[in-house]
């Protein structure tokens, strides 16, 4: 598609409006005859826009004469067109030329680094062994061999399994992908107990080694111990200690709070659309439009490209466009009953995504609560898990 646009930007182009009542039929003629035409656009039931070739154009005469249209040239575009301006006027010329080069100059170096896929490895330690390798900001890409970039970063930083490394315009784009360390482990020897790593209300101790210290129906709270591994003796000067194996099922509550609005104001699109073009050089920029909006409520899009799209999103010269949509203001009210099956529904994914794989949901309750102009769900649910965790003991020495 971009190899398109460029090829017909240098052939050069024009932009036609054709008028009468046979526009089908020279539609069809002109594809008959290998005339391509494209960008085309409606305006009205009898007039068509279209942009076409300056050789097609040519062409189209003969189609135009046969349909009984009437077919005139809106606007030139393209290469050929901006020499002839150029000619006219030497000192535009040159600055078109200088300006030119300075694009394709500036397009040679590096002007960002962007680093993804880490989570725990910063962006600051790659950015700083980069600096270290001599790859920063500014410098020209030919000299920058991603290879060895990439060799390099696995080689220094050992929590990596994957780097890729490339160029997209004047960004160096590099992604890596961390090792999935697994979770420290106690060692079987290693004395430790077994703690609530959350409040519940017990429902059972399952003490495979060591010693249960709570009982059915006691409240506990995060940290407390459940299974000791300290096993005391009378027979013995000094306590036993152990490596705590075990499970401690309890009660434990998930809750999530959803609100919403009975009554909404809505922005319903007119299908009116004022577009605006900037084009902007660094935090500069020209309008190359009149920047009176027609609009009392719109809708604001802002889209912004490159101004030659392969050199990426970092290229210094952007061409902005600003879409306004005429937007009318409605009042919705919302069916209650609907509205609560719904934030019910929202309600319970969301605990759904902190539940544990192995908690059984025992009880749902589900609290409405109307307030104002606004709907509050709160969704309860009670489940069983095992909330223990294992915590070393260490010697009071330690």
């Amino acid at each position: 598609m971009l190899a398109i646009k460029i090829w017909n930007y240098f052939r050069g182009y024009v932009i036609i409006r054709v008028e009468g009542l046979t526009l089908e039929k020279f539609l069809n003629l002109a594809t008959n005859k290998d005339i391509y035409l494209w960008d085309i656009e409606r305006i009205e039931y009898t007039v068509i826009e279209a942009k076409v070739s300056i050789k097609g154009f040519k062409s189209l005469r003969k189609v135009v004469r046969k349909v009984g249209c009437r077919a005139y040239i809106v606007e030139k575009r393209g290469f050929p067109f901006l020499l002839e301006k150029l000619r006219k006027r030497k000192m535009l010329g040159l600055g078109f030329i200088i300006f030119i080069g300075m694009i394709f100059f500036l397009t040679s170096f590096i002007w960002n680094i962007e680093i993804s896929g880490n989570e725990k490895i910063k962006d600051e330690e790659i950015i700083n062994f980069l600096e270290e390798i001599d790859v920063t900001k500014g410098r020209f890409k030919h000299k920058v061999d991603v290879d060895e970039i990439k060799s390099n970063i696995l080689d220094n930083f050992q929590r990596l399994s994957f780097v890729s490394v490339e160029f997209e315009g004047t960004k160096l784009l590099i992604e890596v992908k961390e090792q999935d360390l697994p979770p420290k482990k106690i060692d079987k020897d290693t004395p430790c107990n077994i703690v609530a790593k959350k409040k519940g209300v017990i429902e059972k101790v399952i003490a495979k080694n060591g010693k249960g210290i709570v009982s059915e129906g006691e409240v506990v709270k995060k940290g407390q111990i459940l299974i000791t591994g300290v096993i005391e003796d009378e027979l013995l000067e000094n306590n036993i200690l152990v490596h705590s194996e075990g499970e401690a099922l309890a009660r434990t509550r998930y809750s999530h709070k959803k609100e919403e609005l009975i009554e909404k104001t809505i922005k319903e699109e007119t299908g009116n659309i004022y577009t605006i073009k900037e084009i902007k050089f660094g935090k500069k920029g020209i309008k190359l439009s009149k920047t009176d909006i027609p609009f009392k409520e719109y809708i604001e899009e802002v889209n912004e490209e490159p101004f030659i799209e392969k050199f990426g999103d970092d290229f210094p010269v952007k061409v902005v466009t600003y879409k306004y949509i005429e937007v009318e203001k409605k009042k919705v009210k919302h069916n209650i009953d609907s509205l609560k099956k719904s934030t019910q529904v929202l309600a319970v994914q969301e605990i759904n995504k902190k539940l544990p794989k192995d908690a059984k949901i025992i009880s749902k309750d589900v609290i409405y609560l109307e307030e104002e102009n606004k709907l509050i769900t709160e969704v309860i649910i009670e489940v069983i898990e095992d909330i223990g965790e294992k915590q070393i003991i260490y010697n009071k020495e330690d």
